[in-house]
């Protein structure tokens, strides 16, 4: 037997104390990975989030300024009718606010319904505490 068989006792002859201590570096090294992965998880939703966020941007600046084309028309098609321009503005300029809030509205909806509980790590975690 070498002097470094000697200086490591087997694992079954281990001392509670040993065992103990073991178990206390484990559950840390665990915990700490299980940081890590809600940190990682919550990363990730929060960057698809962001991209959701830029995406909407894009979009509604493209649509404005579509929409602003679409309103002039609008307004002359009113006007068209006999009304004098500023009524034909203001009838347009409500419809599209009216519509443009409800659209906001629904995007506003949409992000707060996103789920930023890191839940694999709550699983995982009740999973270790129940044991």
């Amino acid at each position: 037997m070498t002097m470094m068989q000697q200086a490591q006792p087997a694992k079954q002859d281990r001392s509670l104390g040993e065992l103990l201590g073991d178990l206390t570096q484990d559950i840390t090294k665990l915990v700490r990975q299980e940081l890590t992965l809600a940190r990682a998880e919550m990363s990730e939703k929060v960057g698809n989030i962001g991209k959701q966020l830029g995406i909407l941007a894009i979009g509604g600046a493209l649509a404005y300024s579509g929409v602003l084309a679409i309103v002039a028309a609008l307004v002359l098609i009113v006007a068209m009718l006999g009304l004098p321009y500023w009524v034909s503005a203001l009838i347009v300029g409500v419809v599209v606010a009216s519509i443009g809030g409800l659209l906001v509205k629904k995007g506003i909806d949409a992000i707060r319904g996103q789920d930023l509980v890191p839940r694999q790590t709550l699983e995982t975690m009740k999973e270790i505490k129940n044991g």
